[in-house]
């Protein structure tokens, strides 16, 4: 180094807005020293890179890290977003990805209707909310699918029409409760899931098809039937569209496309759940419950969703105190209990009969006595009634007029059923598409009735034919807590019904149907799968049984015993962990995960 660079000063960076400076003295000393220097350059950058991405690589971890979202339960979703392994705006566009996949691309199980245009901006204000005040509770942060019969408020973007071009753009005058109750605890609304039209109540239709949907259809056998009317809320827990979903029942519209789903589904009883702001079928009969992947998860929701509400007055009969169904979650909830069959109520399917066979020494093993049979003690009059039918048609035509009536804007301008009929004819392509979804009977044979006395008296037959003689009287005569079947009862009622309630055209089950007449508490479990040698019936317009389609298990119990059907499903699920023996079929799981929205940012 020569005299005219002695005394210069070399500057290394370490950081934005900072030098490392050094004098360079002699020739002796020099080269020593810029040996160190680089060196000490060198750590100097490899701490600004450390420092820089530091809460990143503390956010990000590894693939295996992050709860995988086919399957990832409530509990680890919120574990997670504390930790600060991803925000919720993270969760959302992860869930919004995965729909794409599959909802209307790959295998179109057209199971989402459309997306929450806010959920994004919604997520980064609870994700600031964490970050500032901490989470409200275990909900806070997580994105949840409502059926489309659920009003939203119409500011936020999304429509709630029952699956009907007839209501779309109308404005609900607030949210229904069971919304509102989940944003009060910080969910997110990430969207509305397709269901069977009018909730099963237009017509003979293929269960999971609506003018504005489409056709769902299984994830887990394709082409095949995902039940209704709650189709898209059981595709769209099933697969991980999103954590969780809520769905509506009248008479086996929550239990039977969980059961077909491999989910867990709660049918609350009438009055634990309000309605309000829920598009009706009947006041008598609709309930709104979760339909979830785990026994905790819809425990979880249904204590949030529980509870009094003055807009709606059956709500008011309920206890004064409500547990927290969570409590419920204890793993010898079988022990000491007391277990009725009803075989006659059974389906004809062997196999599943077999497979429900083989469980009940499951049971047995967790400390549960079976009383095999306890039928019914009413069932050959359940068969033959009409009660249902009377009470749910006449329903349909004032509830539904009640519910139009309150939206402060229809821009269709349909105020009741025959303006729902004249909406149809007049808009046929859309409404009334050929061959297999032209049919709106059920409105047709509704729209003239009447609140005359066979109408009360169908009410009051149903109380005594549900619940003094049905579930009730089963339960006292037997000495029993609850009863057991097969989600999926026996079609074969349809043959002996000459007209079927509407929400059961698809599949009768006397799982729901006493429980449905008496308003009573239903949970189905995953019970097993169809066969792989099962063969496929004709798709007109989809299969209603082929290999590998999942069935339930359903405990039945009298009002407000929700807690204690939550006990023994969650002993049962824990014992067998059924859900995970066969997944959806591969083309139906979809392949993004929380690493892959989360990549680009490391």
């Amino acid at each position: 180094m020569d005299e005219k660079t002695r005394g210069e000063k070399l500057h290394v960076s370490l950081a934005p807005g900072g030098t490392f400076e050094a004098n360079v003295l002699d020739k002796q000393t020099g080269t020593r020293r810029i040996v160190r220097l680089l060196i000490f350059g060198l750590l100097g950058i490899l701490l600004y890179l450390q420092i820089s991405f530091a809460p990143a690589q503390s956010r990000h971890h590894n693939k295996h890290a992050l709860p995988d979202l086919y399957e990832a339960s409530i509990a680890e979703l919120q574990d997670g977003l504390e930790k600060g392994l991803f925000t919720s705006v993270d969760l959302v566009k992860a869930y919004f990805a995965r729909i794409d996949e599959v909802n209307m691309k790959g295998p179109m199980l057209r199971a989402i209707i459309e997306i929450n245009p806010s959920a994004l901006e919604q997520a980064a204000a609870l994700d600031e909310e964490r970050r500032t005040k901490g989470p409200r509770g275990p909900l806070h942060g997580i994105p949840i699918m409502l059926k489309d019969n659920i009003a939203t408020i119409a500011r936020e973007g999304m429509n709630t029409t029952a699956g009907s071009f007839a209501l779309l753009g109308s404005v609900p005058p607030r949210d229904a409760t069971v919304a509102a109750k989940l944003r009060t605890a910080g969910a997110i609304i990430l969207g509305k899931a397709n269901l069977s039209e009018w909730s099963h109540s237009r017509g003979s239709l293929a269960p999971g098809w609506s003018g504005r949907g489409g056709q769902t259809t299984s994830a887990y056998c394709f082409t095949c039937d995902a039940s209704g009317s709650s189709s898209g809320s059981g595709v769209a827990s099933s697969i991980g569209l999103a954590a969780a979903s809520l769905g509506t029942e009248t008479d086996g519209s929550i239990i039977l496309p969980s059961s077909k789903n491999n989910l867990v589904g709660i049918k609350p009883t009438v009055g634990l759940t309000s309605r309000a702001g829920v598009i009706p079928i009947s006041e008598h009969q609709d309930t709104v419950g979760p339909m979830t992947r785990s026994v905790a998860d819809a425990a979880t929701i249904l204590t949030v969703i529980a509870g009094p509400d003055p807009l709606d007055n059956y709500t008011l009969a309920q206890p004064v105190t409500l547990p927290d169904y969570t409590s419920a979650l204890v793993p010898n909830g079988l022990e000491g209990i007391r277990l009725g069959v009803p075989r006659s109520a059974f389906p004809y399917d062997e196999s599943m009969v077999a497979v429900f066979n083989a469980t009940l020494d499951v049971m047995r093993e967790l400390g549960a006595t079976i009383v095999d049979p306890a039928d019914y003690l009413d069932i050959d009059e359940m068969r033959v009634s009409e009660n249902e039918t009377i009470v749910l048609r006449t329903d349909l035509k004032f509830n539904l007029q009640n519910y139009i009536g309150g939206l402060l804007e229809v821009p269709t301008g349909v105020k009741n059923l025959s303006d729902l009929i004249t909406f149809n004819l007049e808009h046929a392509d859309k409404e009334l598409p050929e061959p297999f979804y032209n049919n709106q009977s059920v409105f047709l044979q509704a729209v003239n009735t009447t609140k005359d006395d066979a109408y009360f008296a169908a009410i009051s037959s149903n109380v005594d034919l549900g619940r003094t003689r049905g579930i009730d009287g089963t339960l006292e005569h037997f000495g029993i807590d609850a009863l057991v079947l097969p989600s999926e009862g026996a079609s074969a009622l349809q043959s002996v019904h000459s007209s079927i309630p509407p929400c059961l055209t698809s599949t009768i089950g006397y799982s729901s149907t006493p429980a449905a007449i008496a308003g009573y508490p239903v949970i189905t479990v995953p019970l097993g799968f169809q066969q792989d040698d099962v063969v496929p019936g004709p798709a007109d317009p989809i299969v209603k049984k082929g290999p590998g389609m999942p069935f339930g298990l359903a405990f039945v119990g009298t009002a407000f015993k929700e807690f204690d059907l939550i006990k023994f499903a969650y002993a049962y699920e824990q014992a067998t962990h059924t859900r995970l023996a066969r997944l959806a079929y591969p083309a139906a799981i979809p392949k993004t995960q929380l690493v892959d929205i989360m990549q680009p940012r490391i």
